[in-house]
């Protein structure tokens, strides 16, 4: 993520940057060391998604900071 903003890490932790994940459960973070999207627990897909064929996990990259 940091790579794609063309941010280096301290201006990506500065610039107050998180994920935000549709429902109740964060399913993915941004790890502080490297910058990249990881997830923060295990995704069981027969769980979330039932009997859908194509299941698709959102999430939003909020920068609080102006870049």
């Amino acid at each position: 993520v940091a790579k794609d903003l063309g941010l280096q890490l301290p201006a990506l932790r500065d610039s107050g940057v998180r994920v935000v994940s549709e429902g109740r459960r964060q399913y993915f973070a941004l790890h502080g060391k490297t910058g990249h999207l990881v997830t923060t627990e295990r995704i069981d897909r027969e769980q979330l998604c039932r009997l859908v064929e194509k299941c698709v996990l959102r999430c939003e990259l909020i920068v609080e900071a102006e870049m």
